[in-house]
């Protein structure tokens, strides 16, 4: 009798891995779901400039200013580029 109590034991304790196992793994996709999100955002977020043209959006006004130069070549320089540095 004392067989079939341990292997009770033993098949109930790997029942439980097994669900603990499955609820970690549905926390850490809805973890990297969310966190694909924030990342997202904040990527949106830091394109600033919007090209007048184009409407092609960057980071900062130096790859701004490299992009309008390369593009848009006949089109006359937005005043905000100007002064930039490339």
């Amino acid at each position: 009798m004392p067989d079939v109590c341990v292997s009770e034991k033993a098949m109930a304790r790997g029942q439980q891995k097994i669900q603990s196992q499955q609820k970690n793994a549905k926390k850490a996709a809805e973890k990297k779901k969310s966190q694909g999100a924030d990342q997202k955002t904040a990527a949106k977020a830091a394109l600033v400039h919007t090209c007048p043209v184009c409407r092609t959006q960057m980071p900062d006004p130096k790859t701004f200013k490299q992009h309008f130069e390369s593009k848009h070549p006949k089109s006359p320089m937005p005043p905000e580029l100007v002064d930039v540095q490339a």
